[in-house]
């Protein structure tokens, strides 16, 4: 399977519009990657799995180094400093599971044996200290949005956090151990229907990493703009590090949602939307650092990814598009400077401002699901 010409025209093209860093052209990258990734067959009622995938660019083929069974759809997958990997159901999650660096499920939790009401959101991060793991949550009886605080040994619940608001979706840590949540503000019922749109109530908060204590509340002018995924970008230029947050609009007007704008950047403390550009369907399915202090962001409803940079805020330079472009990572590839893997409905697309872009086709007929990362398997 190939990428065709119009497509790789569009991959190389989009460098040239991008701010210059003293790039050169590389004939070719490091000699591959490894990324976690969740993925079921091709039709929806296929096993979903959950493993690691290995990018071989020389020999031009994408395999699957390891693969685990899961018992539903997942969705965030965080990895940890042994190889192991973190997974969770899909909104609302009933279940949590470690999956060893052989492919092996270690542990698994079902959250219907807790005494707590809370279903899962989608998203774990691991504390700086590596005692526990934070993860995303809703009361299912009361709708507040939660942090539930695990033993990252045993996943067992120690504690529970407001997050000052309905639907916490990501979450990650900063540089001082606090955390870093997007209320994603949508009212759900049980069987993950929204409801009541016009009660939406999205805000990025910041939470003590010890406490659960609210630091601080960020809101935007538009209500039904809902705040969901998260990445950092250091742009070395300014020594600056931004929030990335991906937008997804739940406007009741289709005109208005697909001019909706698809980015947030926190700055330091202010959270602003740069850019009004769209993609047409005011939908960021994912977010991932790129190129110095930038981001990717996926549409997979339109199939593209499209890059923000600090030096030209108001712009989005499209990057990929195929079909299904959706689950994004950063990669450094060949020199520093950011490039990003994307997966699409014919495969994984490498794109990066120093390597040439490349497409490896699924090892076998699979649709990969919202998020992948890149792991080290040294």
């Amino acid at each position: 399977m190939k990428m065709q010409r119009r497509e790789f025209l569009k991959l190389f093209g989009a460098v040239a519009t991008l701010p210059q860093a003293g790039f050169a052209w590389a004939a070719s990258g490091p000699q591959g990657a490894a990324i976690a990734a969740a993925w079921r067959g091709p039709n929806p009622g296929d096993t979903y799995y959950a493993g690691v995938m290995a990018a071989d660019w020389e020999r031009k083929k994408l395999e699957i180094r390891h693969a685990a069974a899961l018992p539903t759809r997942p969705h965030g997958l965080t990895p940890e400093a042994d190889g192991s990997l973190l997974v969770t159901g899909v909104r609302p999650g009933a279940w949590l599971m470690r999956i060893d660096r052989d492919g092996k499920q270690v542990q698994k939790i079902d959250l219907a044996d807790e005494t707590s009401s809370a279903r899962l959101n989608g998203h774990v991060v691991v504390s700086p200290r590596g005692d526990v793991i934070y993860t995303t949550e809703t009361d299912m009886k009361t709708g507040r949005g939660l942090i539930g605080v695990r033993d990252r040994q045993s996943l067992k619940k120690l504690a529970e956090w407001q997050t000052h608001g309905q639907e916490p979706h990501q979450l990650l840590v900063d540089d001082a151990g606090h955390l870093m949540v997007a209320n994603g503000g949508i009212p759900r019922t049980a069987a993950d229907k929204k409801y009541d749109l016009h009660r939406m109530d999205a805000s990025l908060v910041r939470l003590d990493g010890q406490s659960g204590r609210l630091l601080r509340q960020w809101t935007l002018d538009d209500p039904r703009l809902s705040l969901r995924h998260l990445a950092w970008s250091h742009w070395p230029a300014a020594d600056k590090k931004f929030l990335g947050v991906a937008m997804q609009a739940e406007h009741d007007d289709p005109a208005a949602r697909a001019a909706a704008p698809i980015l947030a950047v926190l700055d330091g403390d202010d959270l602003t939307i740069p850019t009004r550009v769209s993609d047409g369907a005011g939908y960021a399915g994912d977010i991932a650092p790129a190129y110095n202090g930038g981001f990717a962001l996926s549409s997979n409803q339109v199939g593209l990814a499209q890059l923000w940079h600090p030096a030209t805020p108001d712009k989005l330079t499209r990057i990929v598009e195929l079909q299904e472009a959706y689950a994004l990572t950063g990669w450094e590839g060949p020199k520093p400077g950011g490039g990003v893997l994307v997966s699409t409905a014919l495969g994984l697309v490498r794109w990066h401002p120093s390597a040439k872009p490349a497409l490896l086709p699924w090892p076998e007929k699979m649709a990969v699901d919202n998020h992948w990362v890149l792991v080290d398997e040294s």
